[in-house]
């Protein structure tokens, strides 16, 4: 019996050294993609990453980033659960770009907000919502600022965001179709 897989963490400075070596899978959403990723990264969003484990199996090393290093950690940790090693970019593209390192925005790209301002977006209105309906219409509307408030305290504490999954989900954060295929073939030919 084999010992399960470990999944390993690279600084900026070590993928920017071994770049050439990996195939890098970004697991953001495809808008988050376009507002800039590593160079030569295949988007591969996270909740698409169990459909392409066959064409992964065959890719040689792996990198795995996201916008923070949360998302691509999850993704290695799926992956070693499949057997396929993988390293996750410690900080991911915040931090690989904070030490000035360049990324690659595609042609024509609509840019959309990252992920993580989405959700901070969406929880304030949400908590803002739910105080001035509790004051002007009735004070059980504050129930759905409070809702948000431990949801937030939930996601700080496991590391996980449901409201990240859902709004993953919206349309311009879906992946096009013929991106997906594309990347699946990418995959297929290294």
């Amino acid at each position: 019996m084999t010992a399960p897989l470990t999944p390993v963490t690279l600084t900026p400075g070590q993928a920017h050294a071994r770049l050439a070596e990996f195939t890098v899978i970004d697991v953001r959403t495809p808008g988050e993609y376009a507002s800039g990723h590593l160079p030569g990264a295949l988007n591969l969003p996270l909740d698409r990453l169990r459909g392409a484990l066959p064409e992964l199996r065959q890719a040689p090393e792996l990198l795995v980033v996201c916008a923070s290093g949360a998302r691509s950690e999850n993704a290695c940790r799926i992956l070693a659960a499949e057997g396929i090693p993988a390293a996750t970019l410690a900080g991911g593209t915040a931090a690989w770009a904070a030490e000035g390192n360049a990324l690659q925005h595609p042609e024509a790209a609509r840019t959309v907000w990252g992920m993580e301002r989405q959700v901070r977006f969406t929880a304030g209105a949400l908590v803002l919502l739910g105080l001035l309906l509790g004051v002007l219409i009735h004070p059980a509307f504050q129930l759905l600022a409070a809702g948000i408030a431990g949801g937030l305290v939930f996601s700080a504490l496991t590391n996980t965001c449901g409201m990240a999954a859902v709004l993953a989900r919206l349309p311009h954060n879906r992946p096009r179709t013929a991106d997906l295929n594309a990347t699946l073939a990418a995959l297929r030919e290294r």
